[in-house]
């Protein structure tokens, strides 16, 4: 199908209401436009720059829980979660109650996607996989009773009330063939389509069957990531689109119903692949800063400690660029120290200026790495 030439779907008539019924999209696709394959190739480029400089990162696997904690945050965040980069690594206690139902959700989807992610290893990207992540993700959290992992059997919209929608996907009755189009298509090779046009149109196509009762935008985002991994376009998974939707939020939404009301998948893709070009080279700028922040630390700081302590200094670099967020006893437990010997070395590196006491409670003091998060909440 030409591109010029596509129909997204039709409304369909319902018992008071009306759906919007989606048309299948396992098949040939012909992009003419020679604007819109220029951009593809930049965002191609883009792509194969980010893999080459997260090969050339040492330790580069240390940095990536942080781009998924981001992930995270920014795509709970379009949902209307407050938590923030910096509490996504506090323990349960340190939320203030009225905040926890947002924490938990971010907990959720950072669980989801690395479970996710491992269970590629052995397990295609499908719908058994996106329905036992949408399982993960709806767990304790609001939604959980919702049918968690499993598609709807009922209709379900998008806004105030199905009178009043603002979007109504299609009757349930068709989310099963749908989705199985859908899955289909991602594993198409007879139509030889580029793959980040593919997952484009996927996620546009997942987002407007909104398969669940509840947490499509969440799993819808999380899903790009996992065609990013399953399909090697990413030798890491460190290039995540939510944050990019999320300051883009009204455009995100608009390039959606477009699709949806005007056939304008054209103007989706060039959304799109702007996304991901804007967003690979945000993700080496994220790169370049942590290895300059990494090198200045290791040439001007920790030289200061005693030989004695240096073993121990640099593990605690390791650990904090895994978890920037940090009190005494997972420090202890992780560099396995008593809890003296910890207290000495945290207090150095706060007289260092590598750590700052965040809470100012005389127990259970969390410490934050201030610098290297500072790299990531500055870029969003």
């Amino acid at each position: 199908m030409d591109l010029k030439d596509y129909v997204s779907g039709k409304v369909v008539e319902q018992y008071e209401y009306s759906s919007f019924q989606p048309m299948p999209i396992k098949h040939a696709w012909i992009f003419p436009d020679p604007a819109l394959l220029a951009l593809l190739s930049e965002a191609d480029r883009a792509i194969g720059e980010l893999n080459a400089f997260a090969q050339l990162v040492p330790d580069v696997d240390f940095f990536i829980r942080m781009h998924v904690a981001k992930e995270a945050t920014q795509s709970s965040k379009i949902e209307g979660t407050q938590t923030n980069i910096e509490e996504a690594f506090y323990e349960e206690r340190d939320i203030v109650p009225e905040q926890r139902d947002d924490w938990q959700e971010v907990q959720n989807y950072i669980h989801a996607i690395n479970q996710a992610i491992e269970r590629l290893k052995t397990l295609p990207l499908s719908n058994r996989l996106l329905r036992d992540t949408h399982h993960r993700l709806m767990q304790s959290v609001r939604g959980k009773d919702k049918m968690p992992g499993e598609f709807r059997v009922s209709r379900n919209w998008i806004g105030v009330s199905l009178k009043n929608a603002v979007f109504v996907p299609p009757h349930h009755d068709s989310v099963p063939e749908l989705m199985s189009d859908l899955e289909k298509f991602l594993h198409d090779e007879t139509h030889q389509v580029p793959h980040l046009i593919k997952i484009a149109i996927a996620h546009y196509q997942f987002e407007t069957i909104h398969p669940f009762l509840d947490g499509n935008g969440r799993l819808g985002r999380l899903m790009i990531a996992l065609y990013f991994a399953s399909s090697g376009l990413l030798v890491k998974p460190a290039l995540y689109l939510s944050d990019y939707f999320e300051r883009n939020k009204t455009e995100y939404i608009d390039r959606l119903m477009a699709v949806r009301q005007g056939n304008h998948m054209d103007q989706w893709l060039v959304f799109f692949l702007h996304g991901v070009r804007e967003t690979a080279q945000r993700s080496i700028g994220l790169f370049r800063s942590i290895l300059e922040l990494k090198e200045r630390l290791e040439r001007e700081v920790i030289p200061h400690f005693s030989t004695r302590k240096q073993a121990n200094a640099q593990s605690l670099m390791r650990l904090l660029y895994q978890r920037p967020i940090v009190d005494v006893k997972q420090v202890s437990t992780s560099l396995k120290l008593n809890t003296n010997t910890t207290n000495s070395l945290m207090a150095d590196f706060v007289t260092h200026g590598i750590l700052r006491e965040i809470t100012g409670q005389r127990r259970n003091r969390l410490f934050a790495f201030d610098q290297y998060i500072k790299i990531f909440a500055t870029d969003a």
